[in-house]
Formats: structure tokens, sequence, C-alpha cells
């Protein structure tokens, strides 16, 4: 449930600016590959550039990318002032509210993660673990048997179905129903969409028009949602995140608890699907590392179940970067940066550095048993005051499906490796992570 910052609005930048080495590549060449081709173009950028290199993308403009630890270190522990990371998420405002804690900085959003994590801490997250592996249970009954299919799909079913239930805590089997196959359809918004916002007289015409009648359509039913939960009666004892938002301040509006539930969804959905669907592509084309996980399975190992989800999100990030706009000059990297620049953390190239992970290219679930990497060099889930507030929960969920699947089905690759390709903003399995399953 990666709460991720990659959407960024160009600001004028002085004409004079000095920037790391970089691709002299057209504009919309650049933004093509960066958007559709970044886990091939940016390794390459880092080969040929070295380890800090800029780009020019848009909608986000002059950008600079990180790669090593230290320097993402600073940007991490940077003050909010300075780093603007709600600011670059404007153009997702038209979905997620104008309370999202992704669009907010500085107090505004120190305030609306203060409120949000109270629903999200650990020990929490942890007691859904059982719910969990019953959703995945029950999709692990309807797989087919001895043939090909493509398992994120399958993913996909699963990680809404545990959104709806425990972000969302809906219980009413017809609401859920109605809920369901909009929400589907919602987390699938696409740069078509995206466009629209930005221009909005195509609001009024096509895919845009039909689009607004579907966010219209999931509001109601959400604010339907929040209007009955604040009446029952056991709203304290309720452990789904909406009732304990609820509880945590009361005072809310519905459309702040609205935009909270949206971006949790928008935010959580896919990407922890996308790695719960790497996850199993790469333990099927695995033998051996397959056998000693589902041992993990069978035998309640949970250390090293999360171990291979921490590393699955290593070698396979869903989600390439994260950015800050700066609001304020500052230094990086031993390049002095006006106001505007974008910066990019790479999540994908710290990942990769052979001098913090040997054998880089390697699934080693072993890194992660009884010990975690040094700072900044593990980071799915971005860093700081930013870091995701679904990752207590994303970690438990995929841990629990990953233990539901391998303790019932033996799993075995249903076509050639995959390559990776880019939908919106998640890296997925080109072809879905095609799989044969058998009954165990």
């Amino acid at each position: 449930m990666a709460l991720t910052e990659q959407f960024v609005v160009e600001r004028e930048l002085p004409a004079t600016l000095r920037l790391p080495p970089g691709p002299k590549l057209p504009v919309a060449l650049q933004t093509i590959l960066f958007l559709t081709q970044r886990d091939v173009a940016a390794p390459r950028w880092q080969r040929r550039y070295g380890d800090v290199f800029s780009i020019h993308i848009a909608p986000a403009g002059r950008a600079v990318v990180l790669t090593r630890p230290e320097h993402i270190r600073e940007v991490f522990a940077g003050p909010a002032d300075t780093f603007h990371a709600g600011e670059g998420n404007a153009i997702l405002g038209p979905i997620m509210g104008e309370h999202s804690v992704l669009l907010l900085d500085e107090d505004a959003h120190k305030a609306a993660r203060k409120k949000v994590m109270s629903a999200f801490h650990g020990g929490a997250m942890r007691g859904w673990g059982e719910v969990v592996e019953q959703l995945a249970a029950d999709s692990v009954a309807t797989w087919p048997v001895g043939v090909p299919f493509a398992v994120h799909p399958r993913m996909n079913d699963v990680s809404l179905e545990v959104i709806l239930r425990i972000v969302f805590g809906v219980t009413d089997e017809a609401r859920m129903a109605e809920l369901r196959p909009l929400l589907q359809r919602l987390v699938k918004i696409g740069p078509t969409i995206f466009l629209g916002w930005m221009y909005p007289r195509l609001e009024r015409v096509g895919p845009w028009r039909r689009f607004a009648q579907l966010k219209d359509a999931v509001d109601q039913l959400i604010y339907d949602e929040i209007a009955e939960r604040r009446q029952v009666a056991d709203l304290a004892e309720r452990r789904d995140v909406l009732s304990k938002l609820l509880v945590a301040d009361p005072a809310q509006s519905d459309a702040e608890l609205r935009d909270h539930l949206i971006t949790l969804l928008l935010a959580g959905h896919e990407t922890t699907a996308s790695t719960l669907a790497w996850t199993l592509h790469d333990l099927a084309r695995r033998p051996q590392l397959l056998a000693r996980v589902q041992r993990a399975a069978d035998e309640n190992d949970d250390a090293y179940l999360e171990a291979t989800v921490k590393e699955a999100m290593r070698l396979r990030p869903v989600i390439d970067s994260v950015a800050r706009r700066l609001n304020k000059p500052v230094q990086i990297a031993g390049y002095d940066l006006p106001a505007g620049v974008v910066i990019f953390p790479s999540i994908q190239l710290v990942q990769r550095r052979e001098e913090i992970f040997a054998a880089a290219a390697e699934f080693r679930p072993e890194r992660f048993l009884g010990k975690n990497p040094p700072p900044a060099t593990w980071i799915p889930f971005g860093g700081g005051l930013r870091r995701c507030l679904g990752a207590a929960l994303a970690t438990v969920e995929a841990q629990a499906v990953l233990k539901a699947v391998l303790q019932r089905v033996e799993i075995a690759p249903g076509g050639p490796a995959e390559r990776a390709k880019t939908r919106n903003i998640t890296t997925v399995p080109a072809r879905g992570a095609r799989l044969v399953s058998f009954r165990r």
C-alpha cells in the first residue's frame, strides 16, 4: 500500500540553471521512456551519466535523479518546508480530493497524517492477518488447475477485498456488491483521464464525462457508508480504518473521510497486488527457493515469509521513485539547486546497488532475516516524513496472501519469464504473471 509522490507540474526555472549531466533527448521522448520504459532507461542513464543525473520530463520539468543512499537520506531528512511532495501531486486532486494526505505539505500534511496514522499502527494491522489469509484462501479455491492463467488479476481482486473490509469496513453485502465493480473501474484510471483534469473542458465529453459519472456514483456510496457508520452503537469496538478515523476525530467532515478512503484505495490497491504477482512469478521460476518458502508457509515461519516479501519488494519495486519539489534553494549531491527543481530519489536504482546488496539481481530472502539494511537503501515505502502510511498493512497483506497461496497449491511457470511494463505509475508483469497451479 505504497502512497507514492510521482505527479508533478513544471515550474519556470532560471535559464542559467546548472544540473547534473543527463540525456539530451527531446522532452517528449524522455517523458515516454520515463513513463513506459524506466526499468530499462533509468539503469542505462545511470551507467552513462553517473549516480546523480538529470532528466527533463513532462509535466515535472527539470528533475534530478538520486541513486546513492547518502544523497537520498538528505532528502528524507530535509525540512518539510523545503521538500514538497504534496505540491507535486496536485494533478491527483480531482480524484483524491483536497484533504488527501498525498496532496498536502508542511503543517496541513502533518495534521492529516497524524489523523490517518492513528488507524494504521503496526499492531492493529497485524491483527488482520487471519482475515487476509481467508480472503486469499477463498480466491485460491477458484484458481484453474493444470492450465496457465494470469495471477495478477487475482491478486488485484484480493487486494480490493482487503481494502473494502479493512479500510472501508463495509459489512453490508448489498453495498459491497455495488461498490466492488465501481471501485474496480475507478482504480484503472490512466493518462487519458489525467489529461482531462489538466484541461477541464474535456470533462464534459467522452471518457472524461463517463469517469466523472463513475466518481459521483462511488462518492455517493461512500458517503452513505460514512453516514451509517456515524450512527452505529459499537463504533469504538470496530477495527476497520474508517471506524478508527471516526473515533480519533468525530468532527472530521464527510469530505475529509471520503478523501482519506479514496487515497488509501488508489495508493494501496495496485501496489500490493503487483508485489504479490511479482513474488509468485519469481518464486515459480526458482524451484529451490520456492520449496524453502513453501516450507516456511507450512511451518508458519513468519520471519522467513516476511523476509521473502521484503526481498521481493527490493528486487521488483512496483514504484520506481518518489518525488520532491524544491520549495527553497538547496544543495544536494554537490549541486546548488533552485526552488522548482524536482528531486527523484530512485527506489529502483538504490535497491540494486551491488555494494549494498551483493549479487543484487538474485532473489535472497536471507538478506532480511534478523537484520535490516542500512538507512535509505531499502525504500519501497519511501522515507522520512512522507513514508507510506500503509506500510504495515501492505506487509501483513503480502505475507498473509503468500502463506495462504503456498499452503494450498503448487505453482509452476505458465510461460517464459515476463518483462516488466509500466501501468499508470506501477511496474507490473507484462502478461499478468502467468502461472500453472496444482492442488496440494
